[in-house]
């Protein structure tokens, strides 16, 4: 159960003092009965706002098909981000929603967004070994011997003392590959390739354990059950 005011802000609805307002104003129900006290606790499945259920009260995840140009970060000073993309309300939740990992600004593809904080941290441990499949477009041919040496994980990134685990690569064309690994380090992938003398050109993920984009366009997200990634 939770206190009337502190549940609506916390769902982005209002501030905690608006919150006092629309209660006293006759807005919220609990059970059905107009609520009088800001004050009192409730359980969210209880509760009423204009007559509609309370959006999303145990959480949301969202698969995001993510355009170019957008930045993970809250941080206004780092340029538009993923998170315009969603509803404003979702955009004022607490805990906040943030993603599960990060891709940079130049990576389009799939992106996970969540205010489950738990299932952030269970699914970027390099220990669950979540993989993530991404396609990319390479500056020079690719060398086949490279597969075994990325399978290898004794891959060394600049400036990292441990190398890289062992990561599946399949070359698809001259200058095309995907690569899925379980790991997220910064930059990962276009690091790897400068780490063998080649340069990244393009980056999309299209894979992030079981799920995949499918026809889901640009810019669009769908929402998933919070269980979609069940404790192994």
């Amino acid at each position: 159960m939770r206190r009337l005011d502190q549940l609506l802000a916390n769902l982005g609805y209002c501030s905690r003092s608006e919150a006092r307002a629309w209660i006293r104003g006759g807005r919220v129900t609990v059970g059905g009965v107009a609520a009088d006290d800001f004050s009192a606790k409730a359980h969210p499945v209880d509760v009423l706002v204009d007559g509609a259920a309370l959006d999303h009260p145990d959480g949301l995840l969202l698969l995001v098909h993510k355009p170019l140009g957008l930045v993970c970060s809250h941080e206004e000073r780092e340029g538009p981000n993923v998170y315009s993309l969603l509803p404003e309300r979702w955009r004022r939740r607490h805990p906040v929603v943030t993603s599960v990992g990060r891709l940079d600004k130049d990576t389009s593809g799939l992106l996970l967004l969540t205010d489950q904080a738990e299932l952030v941290h269970r699914l970027t441990s390099p220990k669950h070994k979540v993989p993530k499949i991404y396609r990319a477009a390479l500056e020079c041919d690719l060398d086949p011997a490279l597969i075994a040496r990325f399978a290898s994980g004794t891959l060394q990134l600049e400036g990292e003392k441990q190398p890289c685990a062992p990561a599946e690569l399949r070359i698809i064309a001259p200058r095309e590959a995907e690569l899925t690994l379980t790991e997220g380090k910064y930059h990962q992938v276009r690091r790897m390739f400068a780490a063998v003398g080649n340069t990244v050109l393009t980056l999309h993920r299209r894979r992030f354990g079981h799920l995949e984009l499918g026809d889901l366009p640009v810019g669009q997200w769908r929402e998933l059950p919070l269980d979609s990634f069940p404790h192994s």
